[in-house]
């Protein structure tokens, strides 16, 4: 049993973790960081020079961006500096105007701003941003979290600079040591009240399927799913369902639907496969709302494990982490105990491990929906008592031995794919 302080630092966790979001996080962090170096600046820059990591530029080139109509990193990064405010976080594009984005497509036009690839740096998040006017300059760096600013400069004096934390600043950073079990112990002993918070994934991201599902966004997998010819094929039942309204959420997101969503660990993609799935299953299935906070608590909160050691960015698709922790709040609502869930666990790592990450973009609905279909047929299997064994692949008998293998082979092991994925993606006509 956990005790309440423990309880308390694992709510911080997820807080932290699990935040609104309005648009594709990678282009929103690179904008906020314009935000804030613009702020810094303390005027509309003239020039406006960004270097990206290879992940935050992978995510950011085709993906819509919220209020505008148009793609890619240009008019994100102009808003940023034009109207964003620092103090939204990953909401710094909330104030978009049509005449916002009208100066922010002349800047374009005017050559302000440059873009380019950060060599020689390990960190797979980062953005910093130089902004230039009147003689003055100033710079804000974010790295290793889409929020997390670790330097600040304006002309040659630096304000902040986190690059080299002291040991109490490690200390006090130190993340929350989590097992699958401890996760289950904390989803399914904490008292309700603690957990309620969690009930506004439920609101916000489900409020953006619902949007898809009442206009054309992306590629429309998720009305495309709810069509009747499709109905014909698919059934219109819980599995429909819960495959459509997930990825339409995704649909209105990568479109850049000027809608907040919940993300988790960093990711809008990520918060919504968390979610939909568990809300779509418990309201088909006629849930109680403890049975509901308890289950979107446990699929949060493995999403959030899972990310520890997989790390912000990486070769390997979000949704595959995502949806393993929906599997888990899932086989919870079917009435599954921790073996089960464990069982669901080992059946997603077994299956889905490989999918690769190339980029944001409106066809990451099709990549959810994947995803959260695989949650469903591991949830499925779990109940039946079927599992991947550990003479299998990557499976061992220790779930949590499982989940590093596939956290490595996403950190370590598809670098060289990751490399590829960019070059490809770069060198297109």
């Amino acid at each position: 049993m956990l005790t309440k302080p423990e309880r308390k630092q694992i709510i911080d966790l997820i807080q932290r973790e699990v935040i609104p979001a309005i648009g594709c996080t990678e282009p929103i962090a690179v904008a906020l960081c314009a935000a804030r170096a613009t702020e810094l600046l303390g005027v509309r820059p003239q020039q406006i020079e960004v270097l990206l990591s290879a992940n935050i530029l992978k995510n950011a080139m085709g993906v819509g961006i919220p209020g505008t109509g148009m793609i890619g990193l240009p008019i994100a990064v102009a808003l940023g500096a034009l109207i964003g405010k620092s103090a939204y976080g990953l909401e710094v594009l909330r104030d978009v105007t049509p005449e916002a984005v009208e100066q922010g497509r002349q800047l374009i036009d005017e050559k302000g701003i440059s873009i380019g690839l950060k060599e020689a740096i390990e960190e797979k998040l980062y953005a910093e941003v130089t902004v230039v006017a009147a003689g003055h300059r100033a710079t804000a760096i974010i790295a290793g979290g889409h929020t997390n600013f670790v330097y600040e400069e304006r002309d040659g004096e630096v304000l902040l600079d986190c690059s080299t934390p002291s040991a109490e600043q490690e200390a006090e950073s130190g993340e929350v040591e989590l097992t699958l079990h401890r996760v289950w112990e904390f989803a399914l002993e904490s008292p309700i009240d603690e957990l309620r918070f969690i009930l506004e994934t439920k609101r916000l991201n489900k409020a953006a399927a619902e949007v898809a599902m009442q206009g054309s966004y992306g590629h429309s997998v998720g009305r495309t799913m709810l069509s009747l010819r499709n109905q014909r094929m698919m059934g219109d039942g819980i599995f429909s369902h819960i495959l459509a309204y997930t990825s339409a959420a995704c649909d209105a997101r990568m479109a850049g639907a000027m809608v907040p969503v919940m993300s988790n660990s960093g990711s809008g993609n990520q918060g919504i496969s968390a979610t939909m799935p568990v809300v779509v299953y418990a309201e088909d299935t006629g849930a109680t709302e403890e049975q509901t906070i308890r289950a979107l608590a446990l699929s949060h909160l493995a999403v959030i494990y899972i990310k520890q050691s997989l790390g912000r960015l990486s070769a390997l698709c979000g949704c595959v982490v995502a949806a393993t922790g929906s599997s888990c709040g899932i086989t919870y609502l079917m009435g599954g105990g921790y073996p089960e869930v464990v069982s669901a666990v080992k059946n997603m790592i077994a299956n889905l491990t490989g999918m690769i990450c190339d980029g944001a973009k409106p066809s990451c609905a099709m990549k959810v929906a994947s995803g959260v279909s695989t949650a469903l047929m591991s949830a499925m299997m779990a109940m039946e008592g079927r599992a991947v064994t550990s003479v299998e692949g990557i499976i061992e008998e220790d779930v949590d031995k499982s989940i590093r293998n596939l956290t490595c082979i996403g950190r370590d092991g598809m670098n060289e794919t990751d490399r590829m994925v960019l070059d490809i993606m770069t060198h297109k006509c």
